[in-house]
């Protein structure tokens, strides 16, 4: 199963709007390393905000790079010393690798190494390609009873895992997650695997109300046609619920989040709004004594996201709504740009 070849295919990005399929150099494995065959690709908002802007955050792109890092795919090499996943083995990729040395990285928190190399922040190369190669313990092994579509489903589960984490979600709990896109519907999910007894659901578009209804929302709240703040204290007796998911990346949306919690309960802030400064009600905070707290990918997520999808505990298919072989990759990615109504999770198969 070791390629022999010195190249392969990848999505290369160039600049805004300009994704091409093209031969890339074959990455080299480090001892430490595997090389993993992707065999599938989420295609993920971030992915699409380089497309489309050039630009995220601090990342900016300023030369040709591979984007992509949802994915999953089979060992084709391994490590040297027999560590790790071995020949073969199927593996969800985590694409952050962290330094292992720093104070956060010592601590557990290894989301929060500032030297991170995330995969598909430029300039790092990401997964839209035919072969990845990334240290041996962020490639986890998954079950035969999990197959490929959850397993490229692990990473964006694993901001869930570490949503709710954060969060402190427990059985019994009430919830509410502001946007139905990808990251909200499966933080919802995980609200409800950790035992969340109620979990509501904001967002503007209707197709994503009617899937968070399906897929366990006790009630999906169009704020369109209804203010979040009023129907949650109708729906909660006037109290607000436990915990407040924001994962919309609305400025109006996070502004809201004090009041849609209860006296003594939790903001998760997942979200990154835009702009990046805006005000909010600390007044709220601090009467209500709220916690709130910052969500930044994960740590340790991925064998609980896992666990979960092996289970049964989470399904993830119903919020796949599309599925493009890699010859369209750039057909898909602007497909769900300009189909967003339409679209919840894109996925792109791996390269033929």
């Amino acid at each position: 199963m070791v390629p022999q070849q010195q190249s392969m295919v990848a999505a290369v990005l160039h600049g805004v709007r300009d994704l091409r399929v093209e031969q890339v150099p074959m990455p080299v494995r480090q001892p430490d390393e595997v090389l993993v065959q992707v065999t599938l690709n989420g295609l993920c908002g971030s992915d699409l905000h380089f497309y489309t802007q050039g630009e995220l955050g601090p990342f900016k792109v300023t030369q040709p790079y591979i984007p992509g890092h949802e994915a999953c795919g089979v060992v084709v090499e391994a490590a040297d010393g027999g560590k790790g996943p071995q020949i073969g083995q199927r593996v969800a990729i985590e694409p952050g690798i962290p330094c292992r040395r720093c104070e956060a990285c010592k601590r557990g928190r290894y989301n929060l190494c500032p030297d991170v190399v995330f995969m598909s922040a430029p300039p790092v190369d990401g997964t839209f390609a035919g072969f990845v190669a990334l240290a041996a313990d962020f490639a986890h092994g998954v079950p035969d009873t999990v197959d490929d579509e959850s397993a490229a489903f692990v990473e964006p589960v694993s901001v869930g895992v570490q949503a709710c984490r954060r969060a402190g979600v427990t059985g019994g709990d009430t919830v509410v997650v502001l946007g139905a896109g990808p990251i909200g519907l499966v933080t919802l999910l995980v609200a409800r695997a950790f035992g969340a007894a109620e979990a509501y659901a904001v967002d503007l578009l209707e197709n994503r109300l009617d899937l968070a209804k399906d897929v366990g929302a006790t009630a999906a709240i169009d704020a369109r046609e209804s203010d979040p703040i009023a129907a949650i204290a109708q729906l909660t007796g006037g109290r607000g619920v436990d915990v407040v998911f924001d994962t919309s990346g609305s400025a109006v949306a996070c502004q809201s989040t004090p009041h849609l919690a209860r006296r003594g309960g939790v903001v998760a802030l997942v979200g990154w709004p835009d702009p990046g400064t805006l005000p909010y009600p600390i007044e709220s905070v601090l009467e209500k004594e709220l916690d709130v707290r910052g969500v930044n990918r994960y740590a340790n997520t991925y064998p609980t996201a896992i666990s979960l999808l092996a289970s049964g505990q989470l399904d993830v298919h119903p919020l796949i709504s599309h599925r493009f072989p890699f010859d369209r990759v750039v057909e898909a990615f602007d497909f769900a740009l300009e189909q967003r109504a339409e679209t919840v999770k894109v996925l792109v198969t791996g390269v033929q």
